[in-house]
């Protein structure tokens, strides 16, 4: 495996190369130009692209759509409930090369991306909606997990292969609570809490279709056991059912030639569950950071190994900070991109997701997990 990076004050790009095979993790950051300047390349010159994130006003959606010719992938666009929807702040989009892909068609278009490799199986979902956007955010939240079911259904897969989640509800601090009702009602039907239970990010952003929630989900089904999946606990924070929410706080995945580390949306919350330093950014920026540094320096890995990333701000002009706290720690800037959104709690103002890849005869000393984690809760 050979990794290379590209650097520059719009956006990033991280290629895996894997014999014939290149992954490509494109993060695109607003420039101050035309707001749809952002999507001048896409579609990319080779490559399909597996799937795409999109923070930004909702009233650019059908403009960037015509700009990337149709945009026929996986597209997950949303606009935080706290946007004025005048800007596109960034975007992502993970790009596979070199390999056949198949497109996942459900009730609302294409949704999802399926490929195969020597050490896996994959489906990559987004833009995932309810079927009744006019029902009430319980039963939108229901379809939207039977939805994800039925995408990776067609993958061959069912919901224990679900490794990764996003979830975008709009107006988020009204309903948390419902969603975590549903969330955790549908994990208990399907054994989720016998397996494992997925790293997952739940944030404020409205979508164009209207709908309570948007979401995504990476589902992967290893092959002749050379693939090993497993939660792995944070250091600094409790698990996050302790509270009523229910998701890992990250997931190793374990390739013959590499290790994949996801970390869930992470925020300011202390060891116990409560938030700190209400009001303060700057103190929740370095906590959150402590926090996912802990993470990654217990799998042997480091803030140079990260892939992608995305910074949830409650107030975006408040990224020059996030960028001074990276220079006051001696953090080279990673392939961050950022987000105007609300986060899961009505004191947190920032949260950050992240993934990393590190070859796989990096060691590390600690053991994935073993925390107890893995809890059904009652609802």
């Amino acid at each position: 495996m050979k990794i290379t990076r590209q650097h520059s004050a719009t956006g990033d790009v991280v290629t895996l190369e894997r014999g014939a095979l290149r992954e490509r993790y494109i993060t695109g950051r607003h420039s101050g130009a035309n707001a749809l300047a952002i999507f001048n390349d896409f579609p990319p010159a080779s490559g399909n692209i597996a799937m795409q994130l999109v923070f930004g006003g909702c009233g650019f959606h059908d403009a960037a759509r015509a700009k990337m010719a149709g945009a026929g992938w996986p597209l997950l666009w949303v606009q935080g409930d706290v946007c004025s929807g005048s800007h596109v702040a960034g975007l992502q989009a993970f790009v596979l090369d070199g390999i056949p892909v198949q497109r996942i068609h459900l009730e609302n278009g294409v949704v999802g991306t399926m490929w195969s490799d020597d050490d896996a199986d994959y489906c990559l979902l987004a833009g995932i909606l309810p079927l009744d956007v006019k029902a009430d955010r319980y039963q939108q939240t229901r379809e939207c997990f039977e939805r994800i079911e039925a995408g990776v259904k067609k993958a061959g897969m069912d919901f224990s292969h679900v490794v990764r989640t996003w979830f975008f509800l709009d107006h988020l601090l009204d309903w948390y609570d419902v969603f975590n009702k549903a969330r955790t009602t549908f994990f208990n039907e399907r054994g989720v809490f016998e397996h494992l239970v997925p790293a997952s990010t739940g944030i404020g952003a409205g979508n164009p279709a209207g709908a309570a929630l948007s979401c995504g989900a990476l589902a992967i089904r290893p092959k002749q056991g050379q693939v090993s999946i497993e939660e792995v606990c944070s250091p600094l924070q409790c698990p996050a059912t302790a509270y009523r929410s229910s998701f890992a706080r990250a997931v190793e995945i374990g390739y013959p030639d590499r290790r994949q580390l996801i970390i869930s949306g992470t925020a300011s919350i202390a060891p116990e569950g409560e938030t700190l330093y209400e009001g303060d950014v700057v103190k929740q920026i370095h906590l959150t950071l402590d926090v996912i540094e802990a993470i990654l320096k217990s799998r042997g890995m480091d803030w140079p190994d990260t892939v992608r990333a995305v910074g949830y701000f409650h107030d975006i002009t408040e990224l020059p900070q996030f960028n001074e706290c990276l220079r006051a720690r001696g953090i080279a800037q990673f392939p961050m991109a950022p987000a105007h959104a609300t986060v899961c709690r009505h004191d947190l103002l920032f949260e950050m997701e992240l993934d990393a890849i590190v070859p796989a005869d990096k060691q590390t000393s600690c053991r994935p997990c073993s925390c107890g984690a893995k809890q059904p809760l009652a609802v």
